[in-house]
């Protein structure tokens, strides 16, 4: 009797335990822990009612976290069942237990979903923030170098609210521009805010050369002149250029260090990255390695990449492999697709650990036509968001034939039927009769509506059509004559036509 009370007690312990996550999503557990019940009440002959309202009241209490009234429930349960036998017992024990078991992998399953859906949020939120801050501060870059200073001040006014990685450069942009407009003491009040909360940005040796610039012309008026006098610096530039570019690599290094505008330091920048010495490439070289603010920083990797030779992409290649910033190697990716080393990318591409900037140079590879290797990339690949992102590459390279050989041979459906849908949307003649060939020798139903929209997005009606002449699965004419109802074509038209004369 001791040993089938206390696997009774056993049995409505795992029912009890099974009760919470039977509370959550659905109502599973409970209807398999009633079945059960009954089940043993009718295998030892007790009065089925009483042990199934036991049951119930013990997960029904249990939910509440009464534990008196549990153990009263449990108790009145295992008198009920006290009398089944033991072997039956037993296996109804294990079964719940079972149960129990499973139920803690799906509140897991749930919890782990759960979990990657709010990172997912974090990500897009975080996502959102960047792309608003850049916008603003995009906005008032083109307002200072529009001279709508109050403009600009604004702009950098959002940013610096946002409190991304923006707002240090914000802050000594807003200081320039209230300075321009005359506003002195709230200059200084702004770089003093800088220096206070950003007291390792890489802008204060520029506010700290502003500050001078403002406490020198406290009390004067704003003298147009100076905006005159910048725009005879920049001619100057130009003209140091053609007629005297190594006499001019000191002067364009005081610019680059002074308080000049966007404009003029980035001309300045593009006249070092011009000449063919090699003390302009250091200096190119040095501020592109973080000597300088970061303005000026992704700008001359920029002309790096444009204008400089073998020398300066292994020095880009130097600062990628130094550096932690997302968006300086992003602009270094870019940089070596501007200049064809799709080695490099290659090698982001196959090393990279950060997904972003692995699916940048992935994206670049495809833009510079780097066929082979992507291909070659796909097939020691064995992420499928990676894959994913190699057939998008493919398509923006225009390999039709790759794309081809995907869509016919790809074992994951889900990167077959993307290869099918990039097809498509290369729209030629010769793409749409492989789509019609891949439908016709398919047999999986996805891949058939995966071509016919396909077809669709290409505006194919006479694909369309051929394979809805021949087609006998009547859902699948459907599908084909509901999209050919959709396109604006004479053939398309035509076929509605014949259609409605029974033809």
């Amino acid at each position: 009797m001791k040993t089938q009370t206390t696997l009774a007690m056993t049995m409505v312990a795992a029912l009890a335990a099974a009760a919470p996550a039977a509370a959550q999503p659905g109502q599973q557990a409970i209807e398999q822990a009633v079945a059960a019940a009954k089940t043993a009440a009718a295998a030892g002959q007790q009065t089925q009612e009483q042990a199934l309202a036991a049951a119930s009241d013990a997960m029904r209490v249990w939910s509440q976290v009464d534990q008196e009234r549990t153990f009263a429930a449990i108790k009145e349960a295992a008198s009920a069942w006290q009398h089944i036998d033991p072997a039956q017992m037993m296996a109804f024990a294990r079964d719940a237990e079972r149960w129990g078991q499973q139920f803690d992998r799906d509140r897991e399953a749930t919890r782990g979903q759960r979990e990657k859906e709010e990172a997912a949020r974090e990500k897009e939120r975080v996502q959102r923030d960047k792309d608003r801050e850049n916008s603003y501060y995009d906005q008032g870059q083109n307002a200072l170098d529009g001279g709508r200073w109050d403009r600009a001040a604004s702009s950098f006014d959002r940013v610096v609210e946002l409190k991304g990685a923006k707002a240090d450069a914000a802050l000594y942009w807003k200081a320039y521009s209230q300075n321009k407009m005359g506003h002195r003491p709230e200059a200084l009040a702004t770089i003093n805010e800088l220096v206070k909360d950003y007291p390792k940005s890489r802008y204060l040796s520029d506010a700290r050369a502003l500050e001078v610039e403002v406490k020198n012309t406290s009390g004067q008026a704003v003298n147009p002149a100076s905006e005159q006098d910048e725009e005879l610096k920049i001619m100057a530039l130009n003209a140091l250029q053609n007629s005297a570019p190594e006499e001019a690599i000191p002067m364009l290094q005081k610019v680059l260090q002074g308080t000049g505008s966007p404009r003029l330091k980035s001309r300045a920048l593009f006249v070092l990255a011009q000449s063919n010495s090699a003390k302009a490439r250091d200096v190119l070289v040095n501020i592109a390695k973080g000597n300088g603010n970061p303005d000026l920083q992704m700008k001359a990797v920029q002309y790096l990449g444009i204008h400089g030779g073998p020398e300066s992409r292994a020095a880009l290649a130097d600062v990628y492999a130094s550096s932690s910033d997302v968006d300086l190697k992003k602009r270094i990716l870019n940089a070596f697709m501007v200049s064809g080393e799709r080695d490099r990318l290659l090698k982001a591409a196959q090393s990279e650990q950060n997904p972003e900037l692995r699916a940048a140079a992935v994206q670049y590879l495809g833009v510079s036509g780097a066929h082979d290797e992507l291909w070659t990339l796909y097939q020691k690949e064995s992420s499928v968001d990676v894959k994913k992102q190699i057939i998008r590459a493919l398509f923006t390279g225009g390999s039709a034939s790759r794309l081809t050989e995907l869509a016919k041979s790809e074992q994951n459906p889900e990167l077959r039927l993307l290869a099918v849908r990039n097809l498509g949307l290369m729209g030629n003649k010769g793409t749409a009769d492989t789509l019609v060939q891949i439908y016709s020798a398919d047999k999986d139903p996805e891949v058939k509506k995966a071509v016919i929209n396909a077809l669709f997005i290409s505006n194919n009606a006479e694909g369309l059509i051929a394979l809805a002449r021949k087609e006998q699965d009547q859902a699948m004419k459907k599908e084909m004559v509901s999209k050919l109802s959709n396109m604006r074509s004479k053939a398309a038209t035509d076929y509605m036509v014949e259609i409605l004369n029974g033809k």
